[in-house]
């Protein structure tokens, strides 16, 4: 069965003992493992690992013994618990084993959690994971983290939920950089935070939070947001040659024309706008004004949603350039 969204979220905090297995995957490994830490640590608990109720199992060692899966889900634990046996950086080669032991697999065996990259819908493991009426498949995408999923690393971390425009600060980070940067920056607040009874505030997050984060990307930003049309096709070009790719391009041209927004519609004389940055986003918020952002956010939207599409055949980067340049010529009039 497949889990999306909220209720892959809910799971991943709260999984059910009894199920068969979890397959988690997607193509950024850290999100990837963040996911895979955070259940397999609900379903053991604190002293599972040092309980040995749960089991290792890189996919490159399977691969040479393939009796290693249904040995580790079929073992008696030493210790009364539920147990795990864990199998990661799953691929095609050891798709026939996985399935076996998905075949196997009775109540009072360990629980499957497996861990992949991006796999295609035609993976073996993919879709034996997705038919199977006791078992659960996962896909981490390359989306920013969601407010729910921010909210419960600050709980997880020990953190009461912020205000609405620290909250909003705090959601912008949490955009712009990798997931483990961003877990890294919680703990720091927590520390930071450590005996000081006070609310969370813009200035406390901006004391932890990363000195640089995404500033190649961020050139771009701003060369959209200020309108420089004809600068845009050579910052593009310098970004692909460094790996960049086109889907986070067009995330982080979002996150920046959300907070442009955001900044644009303030009542109260006091936007909540850190960084280095922080003056020049302040301009553009004025010079845009809302009905404008809001054109441009409907722009990117739907560039996201044709890169992601399967049947698109322009170039993705082309698209992104094409929609940059639209946007810059928007802000220009």
């Amino acid at each position: 069965m497949k889990l999306a969204g909220a209720q892959a979220n809910g799971y991943f905090r709260k999984p059910e003992t009894d199920k068969t297995g979890l397959l988690i995957y997607g193509s950024d490994p850290m999100r990837v493992a963040i996911k895979r830490q955070e259940v397999i640590a609900a379903l053991i608990g604190p002293a599972g690992e040092e309980e040995m109720r749960l089991t290792r199992i890189p996919a490159n060692e399977l691969r040479k013994d393939s009796a290693m899966l249904l040995d580790a889900i079929k073992a008696i634990g030493f210790f009364p618990g539920a147990r795990v046996a864990f199998v990661e950086d799953a691929n095609s080669y050891v798709d026939a084993t996985i399935i076996d032991a998905l075949e196997q697999w009775q109540p009072g065996d360990a629980q499957i959690v497996v861990t992949a990259g991006a796999l295609k819908p035609t993976s073996k493991t993919r879709k034996a994971f997705e038919g199977h009426r006791n078992a659960y498949a996962v896909g981490i995408y390359d989306n920013p983290p969601t407010r729910d999923e921010i909210e419960a690393a600050l709980r997880a971390a020990g953190l009461s939920v912020p205000s609405g425009d620290v909250m909003n600060v705090l959601t912008d980070l949490a955009q712009a950089i990798d997931p483990g940067d961003f877990r890294q920056t919680l703990e720091k607040i927590t520390l930071y935070k450590l005996n000081d009874t006070t609310p969370l505030n813009a200035d406390d997050i901006a004391a932890c939070a990363p000195t640089s984060t995404e500033a190649d990307i961020d050139d771009i930003l701003m060369v959209v947001g200020d309108a420089r049309a004809d600068q845009i096709g050579p910052v593009l070009r310098k970004l692909q040659a460094q790996g960049v790719n086109a889907v986070a391009l067009c995330i982080g041209a979002m996150r920046h024309f959300r907070s442009l927004h955001r900044v644009a519609c303030d009542k109260t004389g006091r936007p909540q706008v850190w960084g280095p940055n922080k003056g020049r986003i302040m301009a553009q918020a004025n010079r845009w004004g809302p009905a404008r952002l809001e054109t441009a956010l409907t722009v990117l939207t739907d560039t996201d949603l044709t890169l992601r599409s399967a049947g698109q055949n322009t170039p993705a980067m082309a698209l992104v350039e094409r929609a940059f340049i639209r946007i810059a010529m928007l802000g220009s009039r």
